[in-house]
């Protein structure tokens, strides 16, 4: 009897036996449903993060921001110390040459004709009024340039026909658009305001085509597997990750419209246009005060660089790092 209890007992546990390993070879696919489907969702989860990130990320090494010593010691230092360089040889050479002032003014005589112009009022009047005229044209013709390019970038026939006559229009003089524009607008802002239009917009238009050109082709297809429509698909996904063109689209944007500013300014005189910063350099060209022409051209060209400096260079930089396009070492 006791052997029997023994046999029967071997026999149950090995009965148990084979219907463990049944059990786990049945349950295997199940694991191996659940594996397939943690896997998919993971996948998921990075193509969701490369559509708000963007791939380059992806492939970018750490940053490490340089100290505020390194950056001003290798960004802001080597300008100053050019300009400085470049005015001390300008009075070096008026000292050893001695020109007629009318000819060649000195430094000095430059920074004299800006304090007249500053205490006279006039260099305050001038710059607002071009400000204002730059500022709002410009922003008119990013109104007006971003869907317009979002729409050729997105409709291949549109931009088949369109296209070359946008390039077309961004090499094209704006100045050449000042007698026209005075013809239909007379001698108002308006004029000055069309002129920067048809200057800033070109660019604005064929920055934000060449975005979407480089927009990665993954993107699109996990936007699409995502139920987005064509509308939320062209807002939501194509148009944030092309953001670098678009951004340099709007940098080359601002520099065409400050110089068709300049242009309008100059050539429209008189009437109700108010008194700008063109303005100013021809009234010291027709007074042949060559110290004042210098001095509105050193004022036009630092505003030209602090626009830069304070708003597209930190937008351009935020964008970029974002990104993981832009990587600073510090040493």
């Amino acid at each position: 009897m006791p052997h029997e209890d023994d046999s029967g007992s071997a026999g149950r546990v090995a009965t148990k036996e084979r219907i463990e390993t049944a059990d786990t070879e049945a349950s295997a696919p199940g694991l191996d449903t659940l594996a397939d489907a943690r896997h998919s969702t993971d996948d998921d989860h990075n193509d969701l993060r490369s559509l708000e990130a963007g791939l380059d990320r992806l492939q970018t090494a750490p940053e490490r921001r340089p100290s505020a010593w390194r950056r001003f010691t290798t960004s802001v230092l080597p300008p100053i110390v050019f300009v400085v360089a470049l005015v001390a040889a300008w009075q070096l050479y008026v000292v050893i040459a001695e020109p007629r002032p009318d000819i060649v003014p000195g430094p000095l005589g430059v920074v004299a004709a800006i304090t007249q112009a500053w205490e006279a009022g006039r260099l305050q009047e001038a710059v607002v009024t071009s400000l204002e005229r730059g500022v709002f044209g410009f922003l008119i013709a990013v109104a007006i340039g971003t869907p317009l390019g979002l729409l050729l970038a997105e409709v291949k026939p549109l931009r088949r026909a369109v296209g070359p006559i946008i390039s077309g229009l961004q090499v094209l003089p704006s100045v050449a658009w000042v007698p026209a524009a005075i013809i239909w607008f007379g001698l108002t802002d308006a004029t000055v305001y069309f002129v920067v239009l048809m200057g800033a917009t070109p660019s604005i238009v064929n920055g934000l085509i060449s975005g979407v050109d480089q927009v990665p082709p993954q993107l699109r297809r996990v936007g699409t597997v995502l139920g987005a429509g064509r509308w939320r698909l062209a807002t939501h996904v194509v148009l944030p990750a092309s953001l670098p063109g678009y951004v340099a689209g709007l940098k080359q944007g601002w520099a065409f419209s400050w110089r068709s500013l300049m242009a309008a300014e100059i050539i429209t005189t008189g009437g109700a246009i108010g008194f700008g910063l063109g303005s100013m350099l021809d009234q010291s060209r027709t007074l042949a005060d060559l110290a004042g022409v210098l001095a509105t051209i050193l004022v036009i060209l630092t505003i030209g660089i602090l626009i830069e400096l304070v708003f597209f260079a930190p937008l351009e930089r935020r964008m970029l790092r974002r990104r993981g396009l832009l990587v600073e070492r510090g040493r």
